[in-house]
């Protein structure tokens, strides 16, 4: 026997499900700020001690050194090769993802199913990942 639900419920589990939502969102900017507030207070330490700041300055040039180094070996012609093929594989790939998502969400439509075999018999499940972000209207 399969249940209606009450359009009361259904917008009490809406504005239910919305306040859960509200509350973790500023939970998660509060946690985020005294993350934020911990990570500058221990870099005020860092940033004190005598030793961990010449080192830093110290490393800091050597990474500037490592930088003009690694500048000079991509301008090789076959390194400048291979950037490019990298360009164009990520791109490829950014490509094939949303094609695949795109297939997924059709294959879920169509066969009202979250799972896929796959041809060597493995069973795969389709997610997705949901997140807020603020709507920029």
């Amino acid at each position: 026997m399969t249940e209606t639900k009450n359009p009361t419920n259904a917008a009490s589990d809406i504005i239910n499900v919305e306040n859960l939502i509200n509350s973790y969102n500023l939970k998660l900017d509060s946690l985020t700020r005294d993350l934020q507030e911990q990570k500058s207070m221990l870099q005020s330490i860092l940033d004190s001690d005598s030793e961990f700041s010449q080192l830093a300055l110290e490393a800091e040039k050597v990474t500037k050194t490592k930088s003009i180094a690694r500048q000079k070996a991509l301008k090789q012609s076959n390194a400048i090769s291979i950037i490019d093929k990298t360009k164009d594989i990520k791109n490829e790939l950014r490509e094939v993802k949303i094609a695949m998502s795109d297939y997924l969400t059709q294959y879920i439509t169509l066969s009202g199913s979250r799972q896929i075999e796959a041809p060597d018999g493995t069973l795969m499940d389709i997610i997705y990942s949901a997140k807020l972000v603020k709507n920029k209207t």
